[in-house]
Protein backbone atom coordinates (compact mmCIF):
# COMPACT_ATOMS: atom_id res chain seq x y z
CA UNK A 1 0.00 0.00 0.00
CA UNK A 2 1.42 3.31 -1.08
CA UNK A 3 0.69 7.08 -0.31
CA UNK A 4 0.11 7.18 -4.00
CA UNK A 5 -3.03 4.61 -3.80
CA UNK A 6 -4.37 6.18 -0.97
CA UNK A 7 -4.58 9.01 -3.06
CA UNK A 8 -6.30 7.74 -5.82
CA UNK A 9 -9.13 5.88 -3.73
CA UNK A 10 -9.59 8.98 -1.41
CA UNK A 11 -9.90 11.73 -4.61
CA UNK A 12 -12.25 8.73 -5.75
CA UNK A 13 -9.74 8.11 -9.22
CA UNK A 14 -9.43 4.38 -8.12
CA UNK A 15 -11.90 1.76 -6.70
CA UNK A 16 -10.23 0.09 -3.58
CA UNK A 17 -9.97 -4.03 -4.05
CA UNK A 18 -11.78 -6.21 -1.82
CA UNK A 19 -8.44 -7.05 -0.34
CA UNK A 20 -7.75 -3.45 0.46
CA UNK A 21 -10.88 -2.88 1.74
CA UNK A 22 -10.33 -5.20 4.47
CA UNK A 23 -7.07 -4.15 5.77
CA UNK A 24 -8.42 -0.52 5.54
CA UNK A 25 -11.54 -1.19 7.89
CA UNK A 26 -9.21 -3.35 10.33
CA UNK A 27 -6.78 -0.08 10.43
CA UNK A 28 -9.55 2.64 10.43
CA UNK A 29 -11.88 0.67 12.83
CA UNK A 30 -14.66 1.82 10.95
CA UNK A 31 -17.45 -0.60 8.47
CA UNK A 32 -16.92 -0.45 4.92
CA UNK A 33 -19.94 1.30 4.26
CA UNK A 34 -18.54 4.38 5.72
CA UNK A 35 -15.45 4.35 4.62
CA UNK A 36 -16.08 3.65 0.71
CA UNK A 37 -19.46 5.20 0.30
CA UNK A 38 -17.85 7.76 -1.90
CA UNK A 39 -16.81 4.80 -4.14
CA UNK A 40 -20.15 2.44 -3.91
CA UNK A 41 -22.78 5.35 -4.81
CA UNK A 42 -22.84 5.08 -8.83
CA UNK A 43 -22.79 8.94 -9.95
CA UNK A 44 -25.48 9.67 -13.34
CA UNK A 45 -23.00 8.04 -15.60
CA UNK A 46 -23.40 5.01 -14.25
CA UNK A 47 -27.27 5.26 -13.93
CA UNK A 48 -28.17 5.72 -17.92
CA UNK A 49 -30.18 3.10 -19.78
CA UNK A 50 -27.52 0.92 -20.68
CA UNK A 51 -29.56 0.09 -23.86
CA UNK A 52 -29.58 3.80 -25.23
CA UNK A 53 -25.69 3.57 -24.79
CA UNK A 54 -24.85 1.08 -27.33
CA UNK A 55 -26.20 1.03 -31.48
CA UNK A 56 -26.14 -2.45 -32.89
CA UNK A 57 -22.44 -2.51 -34.40
CA UNK A 58 -20.79 -0.50 -30.93
CA UNK A 59 -18.49 -1.42 -28.32
CA UNK A 60 -18.50 0.41 -24.84
CA UNK A 61 -16.59 -0.23 -21.95
CA UNK A 62 -17.68 -0.38 -18.82
CA UNK A 63 -16.06 0.50 -15.52
CA UNK A 64 -17.34 0.47 -12.16
CA UNK A 65 -19.14 -2.11 -10.23
CA UNK A 66 -22.69 -0.93 -10.34
CA UNK A 67 -22.40 -0.04 -13.81
CA UNK A 68 -21.14 -3.32 -14.57
CA UNK A 69 -24.18 -5.43 -12.88
CA UNK A 70 -26.71 -3.08 -14.04
CA UNK A 71 -25.37 -3.45 -17.78
CA UNK A 72 -25.84 -7.38 -17.07
CA UNK A 73 -29.39 -6.98 -15.61
CA UNK A 74 -30.55 -4.99 -18.60
CA UNK A 75 -29.26 -7.79 -20.60
CA UNK A 76 -30.92 -10.29 -19.01
CA UNK A 77 -34.55 -7.93 -18.46
CA UNK A 78 -34.71 -6.82 -22.05
CA UNK A 79 -33.98 -10.74 -23.31
CA UNK A 80 -37.14 -11.82 -25.70
CA UNK A 81 -36.09 -14.66 -27.62
CA UNK A 82 -32.55 -15.28 -25.87
CA UNK A 83 -30.30 -15.32 -23.40
CA UNK A 84 -26.87 -17.33 -22.59
CA UNK A 85 -24.48 -16.89 -19.84
CA UNK A 86 -21.29 -18.89 -18.90
CA UNK A 87 -18.99 -18.83 -16.12
CA UNK A 88 -19.09 -20.87 -12.77
CA UNK A 89 -18.30 -17.69 -10.73
CA UNK A 90 -22.04 -16.37 -10.07
CA UNK A 91 -22.69 -15.17 -6.53
CA UNK A 92 -24.59 -12.08 -7.24
CA UNK A 93 -28.37 -12.58 -5.79
CA UNK A 94 -30.07 -10.12 -7.41
CA UNK A 95 -28.57 -10.82 -10.81
CA UNK A 96 -29.42 -14.71 -10.29
CA UNK A 97 -32.90 -13.71 -9.45
CA UNK A 98 -33.05 -11.74 -12.40
CA UNK A 99 -32.42 -14.74 -14.68
CA UNK A 100 -34.84 -16.51 -12.77
CA UNK A 101 -37.83 -14.33 -12.92
CA UNK A 102 -36.86 -13.82 -16.57
CA UNK A 103 -37.19 -17.47 -17.22
CA UNK A 104 -40.58 -17.72 -14.84
CA UNK A 105 -42.21 -14.75 -16.95
CA UNK A 106 -41.56 -15.48 -20.93
CA UNK A 107 -41.88 -19.15 -21.37
CA UNK A 108 -41.04 -18.94 -24.57
CA UNK A 109 -37.16 -17.54 -24.00
CA UNK A 110 -34.47 -20.13 -24.74
CA UNK A 111 -32.05 -20.24 -21.90
CA UNK A 112 -28.26 -21.47 -21.97
CA UNK A 113 -26.37 -22.05 -18.76
CA UNK A 114 -23.07 -23.21 -19.68
CA UNK A 115 -20.03 -23.96 -16.76
CA UNK A 116 -16.81 -23.93 -17.06
CA UNK A 117 -15.70 -26.28 -14.08
CA UNK A 118 -18.04 -26.62 -11.10
CA UNK A 119 -19.41 -23.68 -9.18
CA UNK A 120 -17.69 -21.81 -6.89
CA UNK A 121 -20.25 -20.78 -4.89
CA UNK A 122 -23.47 -22.85 -3.01
CA UNK A 123 -25.34 -19.74 -4.39
CA UNK A 124 -24.81 -20.85 -8.22
CA UNK A 125 -25.62 -24.53 -7.38
CA UNK A 126 -28.86 -23.24 -5.81
CA UNK A 127 -29.24 -21.22 -8.75
CA UNK A 128 -29.19 -23.92 -11.40
CA UNK A 129 -32.11 -25.76 -9.26
CA UNK A 130 -34.10 -23.05 -9.04
CA UNK A 131 -34.22 -22.98 -13.05
CA UNK A 132 -34.51 -26.74 -12.85
CA UNK A 133 -37.97 -26.14 -11.23
CA UNK A 134 -38.95 -23.06 -13.69
CA UNK A 135 -38.11 -25.17 -16.86
CA UNK A 136 -38.13 -29.28 -17.55
CA UNK A 137 -35.19 -29.45 -20.17
CA UNK A 138 -37.57 -32.02 -22.02
CA UNK A 139 -40.62 -30.29 -22.19
CA UNK A 140 -41.27 -28.88 -25.83
CA UNK A 141 -44.94 -27.58 -25.24
CA UNK A 142 -42.88 -24.12 -27.12
CA UNK A 143 -42.40 -26.70 -29.76
CA UNK A 144 -38.79 -26.36 -28.75
CA UNK A 145 -36.30 -27.26 -25.60
CA UNK A 146 -35.85 -24.13 -23.58
CA UNK A 147 -33.42 -24.62 -21.01
CA UNK A 148 -29.96 -25.90 -21.29
CA UNK A 149 -27.23 -26.32 -18.99
CA UNK A 150 -24.01 -28.37 -19.60
CA UNK A 151 -20.63 -27.61 -17.83
CA UNK A 152 -17.37 -28.12 -19.76
CA UNK A 153 -14.84 -29.86 -17.69
CA UNK A 154 -11.65 -29.81 -19.95
CA UNK A 155 -9.24 -28.49 -17.10
CA UNK A 156 -7.19 -27.05 -19.61
CA UNK A 157 -9.80 -24.64 -21.69
CA UNK A 158 -10.08 -21.14 -20.33
CA UNK A 159 -12.93 -20.05 -18.18
CA UNK A 160 -15.42 -17.52 -20.39
CA UNK A 161 -17.50 -14.75 -19.08
CA UNK A 162 -20.42 -14.21 -21.30
CA UNK A 163 -24.08 -12.69 -20.76
CA UNK A 164 -25.55 -12.14 -23.80
CA UNK A 165 -29.37 -11.47 -25.42
CA UNK A 166 -29.99 -10.87 -28.94
CA UNK A 167 -29.92 -7.25 -28.35
CA UNK A 168 -27.20 -6.93 -26.16
CA UNK A 169 -24.07 -8.60 -24.51
CA UNK A 170 -21.82 -8.16 -21.80
CA UNK A 171 -18.63 -9.65 -21.61
CA UNK A 172 -16.37 -8.95 -18.74
CA UNK A 173 -12.34 -8.17 -18.75
CA UNK A 174 -9.75 -8.02 -16.21
CA UNK A 175 -10.50 -4.71 -14.05
CA UNK A 176 -9.21 -1.50 -14.84
CA UNK A 177 -9.18 -0.11 -11.16
CA UNK A 178 -7.41 -2.88 -9.20
CA UNK A 179 -6.40 -6.61 -9.65
CA UNK A 180 -8.78 -7.94 -6.93
CA UNK A 181 -11.92 -6.57 -8.52
CA UNK A 182 -14.64 -7.23 -11.18
CA UNK A 183 -16.12 -4.29 -12.41
CA UNK A 184 -15.05 -4.51 -15.78
CA UNK A 185 -16.59 -5.34 -19.00
CA UNK A 186 -17.07 -4.64 -22.46
CA UNK A 187 -21.05 -3.63 -23.98
CA UNK A 188 -21.91 -4.82 -27.08
CA UNK A 189 -24.55 -4.28 -29.98
CA UNK A 190 -27.14 -6.57 -31.12
CA UNK A 191 -25.10 -8.08 -34.34
CA UNK A 192 -22.08 -9.11 -32.15
CA UNK A 193 -24.11 -10.20 -29.31
CA UNK A 194 -26.13 -12.59 -31.63
CA UNK A 195 -22.73 -14.16 -32.62
CA UNK A 196 -21.96 -14.80 -28.79
CA UNK A 197 -25.33 -16.74 -28.73
CA UNK A 198 -23.79 -18.83 -31.75
CA UNK A 199 -20.57 -19.15 -29.56
CA UNK A 200 -22.48 -19.95 -26.27
CA UNK A 201 -24.84 -22.62 -28.29
CA UNK A 202 -21.36 -24.65 -29.64
CA UNK A 203 -19.57 -24.59 -26.42
CA UNK A 204 -23.06 -25.96 -24.82
CA UNK A 205 -22.71 -28.64 -27.69
CA UNK A 206 -19.28 -29.43 -26.61
CA UNK A 207 -20.24 -29.38 -22.43
CA UNK A 208 -21.48 -32.62 -20.75
CA UNK A 209 -25.04 -32.17 -19.82
CA UNK A 210 -26.47 -31.16 -16.18
CA UNK A 211 -30.09 -30.98 -16.98
CA UNK A 212 -31.86 -32.75 -13.72
CA UNK A 213 -31.61 -32.06 -10.06
CA UNK A 214 -28.85 -35.46 -9.70
CA UNK A 215 -26.39 -33.84 -12.36
CA UNK A 216 -26.89 -30.63 -10.39
CA UNK A 217 -26.67 -32.27 -6.63
CA UNK A 218 -23.25 -33.87 -7.58
CA UNK A 219 -21.45 -30.93 -8.81
CA UNK A 220 -18.48 -30.14 -5.83
CA UNK A 221 -18.90 -26.60 -4.97
CA UNK A 222 -15.53 -24.99 -4.92
CA UNK A 223 -14.51 -22.00 -2.31
CA UNK A 224 -11.44 -20.67 -4.24
CA UNK A 225 -9.53 -18.55 -1.45
CA UNK A 226 -8.96 -15.57 -3.81
CA UNK A 227 -12.25 -15.02 -6.44
CA UNK A 228 -13.42 -12.06 -8.01
CA UNK A 229 -16.26 -10.37 -5.78
CA UNK A 230 -18.83 -11.71 -8.63
CA UNK A 231 -19.24 -13.64 -11.69
CA UNK A 232 -21.27 -13.75 -14.29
Amino acid sequence: MTPSMLSGWELGRRQTSVRYRRMLVEFYKQPAESLFAHQDVPGPAERRTIRAETGDDSALVLVGHHRLHDAMLDVVCNARRYLVVTGSRSRDGRYLTGIEEALRGRPELVHYRVLFGPPRHPLLRDHLLTLLKLRDPEDRSQGFKTLHMGIVEEADTPEKFICASENAAVTPIPSLTSADAFDSAVLLGATAAQQLIGHVRECYAAARRIESTTAVDALPVLRAGRTPASGV
